[in-house]
């Protein structure tokens, strides 16, 4: 609904997105709805976006995500 704000793509083509990014000031088409972070395999046929669920104990009320980035050890 929101639209993606961020993507980074590993190198075995799994893609993290992050959507939800709220300005203070600029107008959100859901202003109560936290931000997420979804998964898509770009190795299928038809890939889709699927939300990957957030810890307990995680602040989601105030989660807005600006970015996102992976990190391989």
């Amino acid at each position: 609904e929101t639209g993606s704000e961020d993507i980074d793509i590993l190198p075995n083509g799994l893609a993290f997105i992050s959507s939800g990014l709220k300005y203070p000031g600029l107008k959100s088409p859901e202003p109560d709805k936290p931000g997420e972070i979804f998964l898509m395999d770009l190795n299928e046929d038809n890939p889709r976006a699927v939300e990957l669920r957030i810890s307990r104990g995680f602040d989601l009320a105030s989660f807005a995500p600006h970015g996102i980035s992976t990190y391989i050890d």
